[in-house]
């Protein structure tokens, strides 16, 4: 099959030690990002398979009539990115491993790198030394505070674990069912979702992001922290109601973001709000970015390219499409 991978900004997927899973199937790496759509069609006219990299690139219908060649898009996670009724309507399969089983345990680490990064100042502090000052301050440490995880899946649930390795008092806002799980793991469940925002010192947001779950953390929800507290989002930006985490900072409520998500990416704009307040920490959606992450995901989306070459589509998140002409010749 003719593969087309896009977004490999750093032209890693050809170093790690999955990709020889390609062997036999003609491969084109692009390493920058293009959006427009004739630039994407004039790349992919030859791709048979599209290999994306979580939400890096947007897959509309406008481009995907455009390539009558292309017959699957292999990925991995949630993929609010792609058309999927135009992907059933043009024939194409759609395979995402969903690896409900398995945590992303480099976003649970990076979460933690910013909570600590935040609550001690790190990367103000080290940038402080190189412009030749001497401390700037006196921060806060973690042991005794209340560590609030907002949605106890895979991820919250190993974040949980660091808090608790820490000293922190755990408190969960998740729906029944997961906060159930949590009480059964020993943790403490929050009365009450203004509690939860009340009480705790650390928030971490760790949802997925669907219609369910969209604008979830509203402006009532940030005003009732306290002005100590640090708000931390590896997740998805959309989790927060639009423009209320940037008024909130504004207000003092909470005191301090640590954020690896953003509404738009990827985000190149120096002059953004949140990139100018010495009270947010940011990094560049960089949680799922470990070499050996990479190596858990992309041996997945590759099975996926295999398990299709040879007439067993696997992970389909669109199975009407199995029954479409193109499939059936």
């Amino acid at each position: 099959m003719n593969v087309a991978i896009l977004d490999d900004y750093f032209d890693t997927l050809r170093t790690l030690d999955c990709f020889a899973k390609l062997a036999g199937h003609e491969v084109r790496v692009w390493s920058d990002h293009v959006q427009e759509v004739g630039a994407l069609a004039a790349r992919l006219a030859d791709a048979e398979a599209l290999v994306l990299i979580r939400e890096r690139t947007q897959i509309r219908a406008p481009l995907l009539e455009r390539l009558p060649r292309l017959r699957l898009i292999s990925q991995r996670s949630v993929y609010p990115h792609i058309d999927i009724e135009a992907c059933t309507r043009l024939g194409i399969v759609v395979s995402s491993n969903m690896h409900a089983g398995a945590p992303s345990y480099a976003a649970a680490e990076l979460t933690w790198g910013l909570v600590l990064a935040a609550m001690r100042r790190i990367p103000q502090e080290a940038a402080a030394l190189k412009a030749g000052a001497w401390q700037t301050g006196v921060w806060s440490g973690l042991r005794g505070k209340t560590l609030g995880i907002y949605g106890y899946g895979r991820i919250g649930g190993v974040v949980a674990g660091y808090g608790k390795a820490f000293g922190m008092q755990l408190r969960i806002w998740a729906r029944e069912e997961s906060r159930a799980r949590a009480r059964a793991d020993g943790y403490l469940a929050s009365a009450s979702k203004a509690a939860f925002f009340e009480e705790c010192d650390v928030v971490s947001l760790h949802l997925r992001l669907v219609d369910a779950t969209r604008s979830i953390v509203t402006a009532g929800d940030l005003a009732r922290m306290k002005a100590t507290a640090l708000l931390v989002n590896t997740s998805r930006a959309g989790l927060i109601a639009p423009g209320a985490l940037v008024a909130a900072l504004q207000a003092g409520r909470p005191g301090m973001a640590a954020l690896d998500v953003f509404e738009h990416e990827p985000l190149h704009d120096p002059g953004h709000p949140l990139l100018k307040m010495d009270n947010v920490v940011c990094t560049p959606h960089i949680g799922y970015v470990s070499r050996e992450e990479y190596e858990l995901q992309f041996a997945d989306i590759f099975e996926q390219i295999l398990a299709y070459a040879a007439g067993r589509p696997a992970h389909v998140v669109n199975p009407r499409v199995l029954q479409h002409p193109a499939l059936r010749r």
